[in-house]
């Protein structure tokens, strides 16, 4: 069958289906995911087909989605029960919960109410399979994610002191090394019909080369959510195209080669970051709250975090935020500020929780009477 007929069967079958996945359309054409997708996106710029689901010109689209691209792991806490000693063992509570950067934006999410899908990667194993399930259940698409054959699901292990504050963390995240620029390829279309793209620093360097590289032609927003100081070397030279980086003090040194960063050189750091081609900064300051600033802005802006009378767990927190910032902008994208206000408040909100996201959370936390 030549080139042209396979297309062409493919548009019949989705016109007899129009919801039909890539890969059950991969199976009845004998054909890859990826040369399916690659057929589709041919149909799309024909204008043959529109939107989300493979919707044909003359259907009715669904709402859009937001898209979270990253990490989706087991999330271990270890709190210990006195005082931490190094080279001994040290008595402790054990706390197990779903986590993963990508896949806690992801669920904040939802519970508040967003239609969204995640692209991450799940293990062949009991936790993968769990959290798989748990996505769907909160109603979270996973059409384009990678359901690993024989592998075992990434891990996050973090040991806590008795008051909650992070003393050791240890990530496992070789499965979703995966989800390379070779494998997002298959997704194009779903990125395309984005609200927004949320990705982490998780991803190896070529999925977030191309996410940049898509972001500087498609009208679709591109947020990165930094992971942590190492991850930071994944980021390209260049920015261009990046709608919104949400990082931590640490990483923003990490990021112009410092070994720390005042008070005093914050507005200097965000405005050498943004020269990198990043249009909004917001820069998270622990206790002291966050510091943001956009190409629109006159400098840089300063927001206290509220005080929370008792921490349970830190683990978490700046992915709520992340999430909160978010779904602020789809709502209102010109106000930095009230999406900071919403972050802040949501991290708040999960620093009291034992879980790594708060199951309380909802659109009715981040209203702007609520918010702290």
């Amino acid at each position: 069958m030549s080139e042209t007929s396979r297309k062409e069967h493919i548009l019949q079958l989705i016109k007899s289906d129009p919801f039909i996945s890539q890969q059950a359309l991969a199976e009845q054409c004998g054909l890859s995911r990826s040369a399916v997708a690659g057929h589709i996106a041919s149909l799309t710029r024909e204008g043959r087909l529109l939107g989300r689901a493979y919707l044909l010109p003359e259907a009715q689209s669904k709402a859009p989605a937001l898209l979270c691209i990253g990490g989706a792991n087991i999330d271990r806490k270890l709190r210990t029960v006195g005082q931490f000693t190094l080279a001994t063992s040290n008595p402790v509570t054990q706390f197990e919960s779903y986590g993963g950067v990508a896949r806690n934006v992801a669920e904040n999410l939802a519970r508040l109410g967003q239609a969204t899908s995640l692209i991450s990667a799940f293990g062949d194993d009991a936790s993968g399979h769990a959290m798989h399930a748990h996505a769907t259940s909160l109603g979270i698409e996973l059409e384009h994610s990678l359901q690993a054959q024989q592998q075992s699901s990434d891990s996050y292990t973090a040991v806590l002191s008795q008051e909650g504050d992070m003393l050791l963390a240890l990530a496992h995240m070789q499965l979703v090394e995966q989800l390379d620029a070779q494998f997002l390829r298959a997704s194009e279309i779903a990125r395309q019909q984005a609200t927004m793209v949320i990705a982490d620093l998780n991803l190896p360097p070529s999925a977030i080369a191309l996410l940049l590289a898509e972001a500087q032609v498609k009208p679709v927003p591109l947020v990165l959510v930094a992971v942590s100081q190492p991850k930071m070397s994944r980021l390209p030279e260049h920015l261009h195209g990046l709608y919104l980086l949400l990082l931590n003090r640490d990483e923003l040194a990490t990021r112009l080669g410092l070994s720390s960063l005042p008070d005093k050189d914050l507005a200097a750091a965000c405005a050498a970051l943004q020269a990198q081609g990043a249009q909004h900064l917001i820069v998270t300051l622990g206790a002291q709250g966050v510091c943001y600033t956009s190409n629109a802005s006159s400098g840089l802006q300063f927001l206290a975090a509220p005080k929370v009378a008792a921490i349970q767990d830190v683990t978490g927190a700046g992915d709520a935020f992340s999430a909160a910032v978010c779904w602020s902008l789809l709502q209102s994208p010109q106000d930095l500020q009230l999406a900071c206000r919403r972050g802040l408040t949501l991290a708040a909100l999960t620093l009291q929780c034992s879980t790594t996201v708060c199951p309380v959370t909802g659109p009715q936390c981040l209203a702007v009477e609520n918010l702290l």
